[in-house]
């Protein structure tokens, strides 16, 4: 188990600089990092709009475990403070996906249930990896076509780039 597709917003502070930050603790696995989108909020919709991108990784010696633990280590590097569910976050590190691994243990719910509805992660994860399926519910392209045009619509490309 090494490659992994991780999800990242950020909707407090210096958005772009949280989202790099995340990317930064994740190299050298980095295989791809999707452009990066301005959405509004999901779930507490009266809080700042957020950036989001994905990024792909790879790196033989993680497994998923090991994936969610680098994703918490960046988020507590943000100053990540957890007050309400869905609220405003500096960086929201999700793991996506690990090599197809299915888990329901609570402190890891894999694919990450959220996926299939939320077109701030099929539109990025697309660009870099348009042939991707989601474990258990198919081609993210088939998951994104199924969506709202209003959810697409709402996902804006930005002119930032992570490095």
């Amino acid at each position: 188990m090494s490659r992994a597709l991780l999800s990242l917003g950020s909707n407090l502070g210096d958005r772009l600089a949280f989202l790099q930050s995340a990317v930064d603790a994740v190299r050298p696995a980095v295989v791809a990092v999707s452009s990066v989108y301005e959405t509004k909020a999901w779930g507490v919709e009266d809080q700042p709009d957020f950036l989001n991108a994905v990024v792909l990784v790879d790196d033989p010696a993680r497994d998923h475990w090991d994936w969610l633990r680098t994703g918490q280590a960046a988020e507590q590097a943000a100053e990540r403070v957890r007050e309400v569910r869905w609220g405003p976050r500096t960086l929201d590190v999700d793991i996506v996906t690990v090599d197809g691994v299915r888990s329901d243990d609570p402190q890891l719910l894999l694919p990450h249930p959220g996926t299939p509805e939320r077109a701030s992660v099929l539109i990025p994860w697309l660009e870099i990896e348009p042939a991707a399926v989601l474990p258990g519910h198919g081609p993210v392209a088939d998951l994104l076509a199924a969506r709202p045009a209003s959810d697409r619509d709402s996902v804006r490309l930005t002119s930032f780039v992570l490095a």
